[in-house]
């Protein structure tokens, strides 16, 4: 009887296990709060250091969770929990954005960057990889502001109850805090030891959509003041009168394809011995760099610029720049009597900036008859879209003179893997192609280290000019006159730094001495290799440069 009715012995064990998954809890939302709150959005200030800051928003939180009741402190937390998670969302953000565009995300316009890396990102998964990704970076994003909520309201309970403690710590490290604020202690890498970078980011924010809501005022009254748009259509472009006009973009030819760096050698080699091949065809050739709007991507704002002869640097400009109707190199072209083409073969759905533009076809990824395999962000090799290019309008018979704008993509980051080039008559329906991507150099083999990095860039950009070399001299006329340039500057994993100038190499060929003989007075250099003495323009600069030099009326600046 005793035995049943025998009390058992209590056991710590229960207990205790809650005890170390409150105190695991705790740790785990102190070390969320304090990285959320330190950690640099920029790769190149990552360090141990930078992890050993004091951060003020920190201190000051526990001040005001001392000083307020429990249901009032259990809301605020949360609030404050919520903002703290935003704040990680947009380091995270601006951590991408460095490396890509060497900038900071901007909250007002740069959200329509993120569908396009989404794509580049799933690659061949189609439309509906496109959606899972979305879905989920949707998630991850609500995840992150929930955990960091739940965190701070459990770090605002456990402080709440050890009040004396807790008012003691803060009262120091406030103390330290504002010494090292005071005298402007640092870290390495010049990072203040008083550390309030969430406010700050905050305040950066919050100021940079003021200056964005000014800067509509101002865009507008520049896409206004515009010298040609009342210009007659015979007085346009009068110097190209039946040639065939081709603005060739080579993704990410930049500055540093050609002057100090490792990569330029090689590239340097191709210009120069596309020179020679060149003249000894009959072309002739002049070089110069554009400042580009842009760098490291964003390759539309670019195109945009130089079209428009405005400055498009960012997304909000570029919408509002082609919901209107700036007169634009190609509808100069259009209404001067030429038919305008766009082949844009990265797009994989309707482009409905064409119309703005003045393009009356538009060629990309759909309906070019391609059988082949992509290559990475590069729907195509560049040698297919010239040869296809050449077939669809310069091949037809007694066809009308031609503009176009030309995105050879194939240079596009990540450059890898590449492809080869197979000769015009071997070009088909791409299927040629077909084994090159598991044959070449992949993304994990580039992007292995910085060497292997710069070296891959170097070997698209390669391709890309060999290919467009090549072209001129295979099917080049008289008629043919070729500007091709570069949209931007790699990003910094090419260029080593964030300083990198924007420049970027163009060149104009042509046959017909007549048409270099317009732009003699540019003091561009012979050549399809610019020196470190060569012009320097504002990508801006160039339309209004071109219809000048090309027209029988000047711009009145």
């Amino acid at each position: 009887m005793s035995l049943l009715t025998r009390t058992p012995e209590p056991t710590t064990e229960p207990s205790t296990a809650r005890r170390v998954t409150r105190v695991v809890l705790t740790v785990l939302a102190c070390l969320l709060v304090l990285f959320a709150l330190i950690v640099p959005d920029r790769l190149d200030r990552f360090s141990l250091w930078a992890f050993l800051r004091l951060p003020g928003e920190a201190i000051a939180g526990v001040a005001l969770v001392l000083v307020l009741p429990p249901r009032a402190r259990r809301v605020v937390a949360a609030v404050l929990g919520a903002g703290l998670g935003l704040v990680l969302l947009v380091k995270l953000l601006n951590l991408g954005f460095f490396v890509a565009f060497d900038r900071p995300f901007n909250l007002v316009f740069d959200w329509g960057f993120l569908p396009p890396a989404l794509e580049l990102a799933t690659g061949d998964a189609g439309r509906l990889g496109e959606l899972a990704a979305f879905a989920g970076v949707g998630l991850l994003a609500v995840a992150v502001v929930a955990l960091m909520a739940l965190a701070a309201v459990r770090l605002g309970r456990i402080t709440a109850g050890h009040r004396r403690t807790a008012g003691r710590t803060a009262a120091v490290l406030g103390l330290v805090w504002i010494v090292c604020a005071v005298f402007g202690l640092q870290v390495e890498q010049g990072e203040p030891v008083a550390a309030r970078t969430a406010a700050s980011l905050a305040y950066h924010d919050v100021r940079q959509v003021s200056v964005d809501l000014k800067d509509r005022h101002a865009f507008a009254q520049e896409v206004a003041a515009d010298a040609f748009r009342g210009t007659p259509p015979q007085q346009l472009l009068t110097g190209l009168r039946g040639k065939d006009v081709l603005f060739t973009f080579v993704e990410s030819y930049g500055r540093v394809a050609v002057q100090d760096s490792d990569i330029a050698p090689g590239v340097n080699a191709v210009l120069d011995a596309g020179t020679d091949a060149l003249r000894a065809a009959g072309f002739d050739s002049r070089s110069a760099f554009l400042t580009s709007s842009t760098t490291g991507g964003g390759s539309w704002l670019a195109h945009a610029t130089l079209q428009s002869g405005t400055w498009v640097n960012n997304q909000q400009r570029y919408d509002n720049l082609v919901d209107g109707d700036r007169l634009t190199l190609a509808s100069a072209f259009g209404r001067a009597g030429w038919r305008t083409v766009a082949d844009v073969p990265s797009n994989i759905r309707d482009w409905t900036e064409a119309k703005f533009y003045g393009y009356q076809q538009v060629y990309d990824a759909r309906n070019v008859g391609y059988r082949g395999p992509a290559f990475s962000y590069a729907t195509m090799p560049d040698e297919y879209t010239m040869e296809k290019f050449q077939q669809l309008e310069l091949a037809k018979p007694d066809h009308p003179p031609l503009m176009a704008e030309i995105d050879l993509v194939s240079s596009h980051w990540p450059w890898a893997p590449l492809p080869r080039t197979v000769g015009w008559p071997a070009v088909g329906d791409g299927s040629v192609y077909g084994p090159m991507p598991s044959q070449g150099k992949q993304i994990p083999d580039v992007w292995s280290s910085p060497e292997n990095v710069r070296a891959a860039y170097g070997d698209s950009i390669q391709y890309s000019l060999n290919t467009l070399i090549s072209w001129v001299r295979t099917y080049g006329d008289d008629n043919l006159v070729l500007v091709f340039l570069g949209d931007h500057q790699p990003n910094t994993s090419v260029t080593g730094s964030e300083q990198a100038s924007r420049d970027v190499p163009i060149t104009i060929v042509a046959k017909d001495p007549a048409v270099l003989n317009r732009i003699s007075d540019w003091g561009w250099q012979p050549g399809l290799r610019p020196d470190r003495t060569a012009p320097v323009w504002p990508m801006s600069a160039f339309r209004d440069r071109f219809l000048s030099a090309f027209g029988d009326r000047l711009a009145a600046h």
